[in-house]
């Protein structure tokens, strides 16, 4: 390759890391703009490294085609331990955090980064470019038709007042795991703070991840119909 194409290839790689990068970056993500462009150029600098160890054992064999036998290129081996060894990097990205994981969706775009890459370093450029505009149309467009059609959840907080308070918090924490409904925070009111309640009533504010396939209103029936219970209130 002269260095032209090089720089080609260079260039193209900041371009496509850039155009991805741009939009984990306006999301506030992690990882973003400049971290998404280096995992690509660097990608696409490791399969021209290879592409120059496979013109160098090209060159070498047609100098002493005696050690045809000897000398061997595997052009997919260098690229392959990018593949795999960016999963470090992604690991980094995600984050877990009271019950609920965070920036999976990172770690996948600098994954298949790395992956157009490589794609760019070999001179794959029509690959290149239409894979790097299936990655846009997939963060940028398919993000509003799964937060408006697929079953996301909606962080919610519930306050509750009850009689029996060992007895209930186990009833409310089975209900929520028969609805599928995650506790992200529990909050318990001292007895001491509630001055317009006796003291043997319990109160607790419940900080939880709801279906979208679940109305809130259900909740609030649901957990109103158990006899302890003397009121649900929405916060």
């Amino acid at each position: 390759m002269n260095i032209l194409e090089v720089t080609i290839r260079l260039f193209l790689a900041i371009v496509i890391g850039g155009v991805i990068g741009y939009e984990r970056e306006y999301q506030n993500r992690p990882a973003g703009f400049r971290t998404h462009i280096l995992v690509c150029v660097g990608a696409a600098v490791i399969s021209m490294i290879q592409l120059y160890d496979v013109d160098q054992t090209v060159n070498m064999i047609l100098a002493h085609p005696e050690l045809s036998s000897a000398l061997k290129a595997d052009i997919g081996r260098i690229g392959a331990q990018v593949v795999s060894g960016i999963g470090f990097l992604g690991a980094g990205t995600i984050i877990h955090e009271k019950g609920s994981v965070k920036g999976l969706t990172t770690a996948a775009s600098l994954w298949v980064v790395a992956c157009i890459g490589l794609a760019v370093g070999l001179g794959y450029y029509t690959l290149s470019i239409l894979a790097t505009i299936t990655v846009a149309v997939v963060l940028v467009s398919l993000k509003k038709f799964e937060s408006k059609f697929l079953g996301k959840s909606n962080l919610i907080k519930i306050e509750v007042l009850y009689l029996d308070k060992q007895v209930m918090i186990q009833k409310i924490e089975n209900y929520f795991q028969s609805k599928n409904i995650k506790v992200k925070n529990i909050e318990f009111i001292l007895e001491e703070e509630m001055e317009d309640c006796e003291a043997k009533y319990g109160r607790s504010l419940y900080s939880i991840l709801v279906p979208r396939y679940i109305s809130t209103g259900k909740i609030i029936q649901d957990l109103a119909s158990n006899s302890e219970v003397i009121k649900v209130t929405v916060i």
